[in-house]
Order: structure tokens, then C-alpha cells, then sequence
């Protein structure tokens, strides 16, 4: 490993006739790139990819994620957005952002833009892991997805409870059209078999 001097080092540059090879979890200390989509190749320093944007960044300028000051042009540990060109952030920080939010809605943290972005941070060697956010795991935002169910009248008629409701008519539940937050089944309020919205009480 040209970085670290060890060996077993298995990872060569992909730029023909350079014979440096390194260990994975060396290339970052030794400013390598090693893109992680087919056909997964890695780069030594001197033949890493580089953005083509051609900015700067103005004076005290900091990074948009960790709100720290980046170096005064594009670096390896520098980056800027290729889209609006105005955003500036540190490698491991927008590593950190890509590990969190997953392929589904990584993008720019400032203009927003998801497909030049995405395609320019694979190039570049940022790890993207082609999952959902991390936040989302584990079902911890499960009930904003689910559906109100049960009639919230004050006195439900219907003969098997408030719990339960039919597909139509007038034991079918209606949502309330704005909140959604409350529900009746038809009859519970008066409403006739062919009414198609409702609104509770509270909009």
C-alpha cells in the first residue's frame, strides 16, 4: 500500500500503467477515490477525478451542513454543488448527509437538485447507499401513514361499534375532507347514503 506502506494492499488505480495500490480503508487518508457503482473502479491521487465546476468559494464561506469554514478552492475535502454552484460543504459531511438519506432523496442541501447532484457525488467518491433514509427505519414515522379508522361521532350507531366500518353506504367511514384527523360512518350523522365529503367539527 503506497499510503500506508503494509501489505495485502488489493485495490490498484484504474488509470493505465499506474501501479499504485492501496488498502480500502486507506484511500481516504491517502486522498484516493474509489467509486462505489459498476464497474467500481479506484483512483490514486494523481488520477482521481476532479469536478469540473470552475468556482470559488467567496471569503468565509462555510460549509453548509457542518457550518465550519472550507478551504478557499476545491479540494478533496472541499466540494462544491455542480448544479447551483454557490453551495460549498466538506467531504465527510456530505459522506455523513449520503449515509443518512439514502439514494431515495439524496440531494443538494441547499438548490434542491437530486439527478446532477447524485451523479456528480457517485463520480467523486461519495458512498450512496441505495436504501431510504435512516430516520425512516425501523417503521418510526409507521403511523403518519396510517389511515384514521374509527367514527368519531358523538354517539355511533352503528351495531358493531366505532372500531368497525363498512365499504358503502351508510355504515361506510367518511374522513373528514380537510384534517382527516376525524372520521363518521354516515349515519352516525345524519348524512345521506350518496354524500361524498364531510368536514368535522374542528375545520
Amino acid at each position: 500500500c503506497f499510503i500506508c506502506g503494509q501489505s495485502g494492499a488489493t485495490i490498484s488505480c484504474c488509470e493505465t500503467d499506474c501501479d499504485l495500490s492501496f488498502h480500502l480503508p486507506c484511500a481516504k487518508q491517502g486522498g484516493c477515490v474509489t467509486q462505489f457503482f459498476p464497474p467500481y473502479r479506484s483512483f490514486c491521487p494523481a488520477h482521481r477525478p476532479e469536478q469540473a465546476v470552475e468556482v470559488t468559494p467567496e471569503p468565509g464561506t462555510e460549509c453548509l451542513i457542518f457550518m465550519e469554514p472550507v478551504e478557499d478552492r476545491k479540494t478533496f475535502n472541499t466540494m462544491v454543488c455542480p448544479a447551483c454552484k454557490t453551495t460549498w460543504f466538506h467531504r465527510d459531511c456530505i459522506q455523513n448527509q449520503a449515509a443518512h438519506s439514502g439514494f431515495s432523496i439524496f440531494c443538494c442541501p441547499h438548490c434542491q437538485n437530486e439527478y446532477r447532484f447524485l451523479m456528480e457525488m457517485f463520480i467523486m467518491g461519495i458512498r450512496i447507499p441505495r436504501r431510504g433514509p435512516s430516520w425512516e427505519e425501523d417503521g418510526a414515522y409507521g403511523q403518519l401513514y396510517e389511515r384514521h379508522s374509527h367514527c368519531d361521532a358523538s354517539e355511533c350507531l352503528f351495531p358493531r361499534g366505532r372500531q368497525e366500518a363498512e365499504e358503502e353506504g351508510p355504515w361506510e367511514l367518511l374522513l373528514c375532507s380537510s384534517c382527516a384527523a376525524e372520521g363518521t360512518q354516515r349515519h352516525c350523522s345524519g348524512l345521506r347514503d350518496s354524500t361524498d365529503s364531510w368536514e368535522c367539527d374542528n375545520c
